[in-house]
């Protein structure tokens, strides 16, 4: 992980903030329909803690904010926060953090038929093929996609 220290000056990293009193707030019973209404249901079941859901590890998180158009398909948009957890096997099939020869990207981390690819969510973008002349470091594993509407 001390590869990680020397950060390209245009990315931004943001670590959870140390909450000394954590605000809970409302989780109803009832949810949202996405289609049709349904009669509104205003009994608080619980508090929702956002650290608690958007955040396993803290010691290990860490937020991004992501740039460009080439993780779309996967929900991503330009200036999007990522949470991303360095403490999670980046597997083929995650979105992963990673510095490409200094840069930092986010991409799909794919196998396939024995060669490793980083593959972009939108068909005008192309993947990156991963090979030994390559200088690639994996930061993390994205959890989560703050996006806001």
């Amino acid at each position: 992980m001390d590869q990680l220290l020397s950060l390209p000056p245009s990315f931004e990293i943001r670590y959870p903030a140390k909450v000394r009193h954590l605000q809970r707030l409302p989780l109803y019973v009832g949810k949202v329909a996405a289609g049709f209404p349904s009669p509104a249901d205003d009994y608080v079941e619980k508090t929702l803690d956002l650290n608690e859901l958007l955040i396993q590890k803290p010691a290990a998180t860490f937020f991004a904010r992501a740039q460009g158009e080439s993780m779309l398909g996967a929900g991503i948009h330009h200036n999007d926060i990522l949470v991303v957890d360095r403490s999670i096997e980046p597997v083929p099939g995650k979105i992963v953090i990673c510095a490409l020869n200094g840069e930092l990207t986010v991409k799909r981390l794919e196998r396939d038929n024995g060669l490793w690819k980083l593959k972009a969510e939108n068909k005008d973008y192309p993947d990156i093929a991963i090979h030994e002349e390559l200088e690639m470091v994996i930061w993390g594993v994205v959890t989560n996609v703050i996006h806001p509407l």
